[in-house]
């Protein structure tokens, strides 16, 4: 069984959880949703949680509705930023719970990465084959959320969002568990020569040997080459400070499994978006 694993009841969205924290903290809410149990219209079916992407505003707004309901969250709590493949971290406060939840004329503008230690905010982000970083600190009751895609990856958002956590409520990386959610894997994600490049002076900064950069970057004669963004926000996270055993990482893949996710490879670009959620409720 997957760490993130799959719920879908016969009414409801498709959910992915992370059972192993929700067990570690009953306040604590963590997952990533489908693309199945929504009401969206080809080519978004069903679930759509992306304002962003084309389909009508009411139909994604029920869809996030009935993913807050399915979690037992209040929709008012839902709290979003505007993603742009970036590696800029925003703290989260009482006043922007709910930013970007119904509209993204009021989205938290600029930033990839999201922090909170206040309580009854659900963190929101959105993918069709970026990476979804998941943090949660025990021991300050803090959380965050990042989007990596490529560029993000090679900006390190995971370290920033450590660094970010660390500065604004204490969290120390060696007490902080991380998850890294369904993605794009190796399998289905050729990049060219300009983006090898950049990962490669990423995995030369990390201190990657050649044997372990081969798992994350593997070389094609055309001058291509597959990569494995997973991995390496992996490693970013141990160099960050993380521990190895306080990381899950999934192996769903979003480019084989189109059945349970979108992905914007491997559907030419027009399709929907998932949603990556993470929150506690108030003691």
């Amino acid at each position: 069984m997957d760490v993130f694993e799959h719920i879908q009841s016969a009414k409801g969205p498709s959910l992915f959880l992370l059972p192993e924290w929700q067990n570690r903290c009953h306040l604590l809410t963590a997952g990533f949703t489908g693309r199945s149990g929504g009401v969206s219209e080809s080519p978004y079916t069903s679930l759509n949680m992306g304002l962003h992407v084309g389909d009508m505003d009411e139909t994604v707004i029920k869809n996030r509705q009935l993913v807050s309901d399915a979690l037992d969250w209040p929709f008012e709590a839902w709290t979003c930023a505007e993603q742009v493949h970036g590696n800029r971290v925003q703290r989260v406060t009482e006043e922007e719970r709910g930013s970007g939840r119904e509209t993204l004329a009021n989205v938290i503008k600029g930033c990839d990465a999201i922090i909170t230690n206040v309580p009854n905010v659900l963190l929101v982000s959105y993918y069709a084959d970026c990476v979804p970083l998941y943090f949660y600190d025990p021991v300050h009751h803090a959380i965050a959320l990042a989007h990596a895609g490529w560029k993000g990856t090679v900006q390190q958002i995971a370290q920033e969002t450590i660094l970010a956590m660390a500065e604004a409520y204490g969290s120390r990386p060696q007490e902080l568990v991380a998850a890294i959610g369904p993605s794009i894997g190796i399998c289905c994600y050729e990049v060219d020569g300009p983006v090898i490049g950049q990962v490669t002076l990423l995995l030369e900064k990390l201190g990657c040997s050649d044997d372990s950069a081969d798992t994350m970057l593997e070389l094609s004669d055309n001058g291509r080459a597959n990569l494995n963004l997973k991995e390496i926000n992996r490693q970013i996270m141990i160099k960050a400070g993380i521990l190895p055993i306080h990381i899950e990482l999934t192996q769903w893949c979003t480019g084989c499994r189109r059945d349970l996710f979108y992905s914007h490879r491997m559907e030419g670009g027009s399709t929907g978006r998932m949603a990556s959620w993470i929150g506690i409720r108030e003691r």
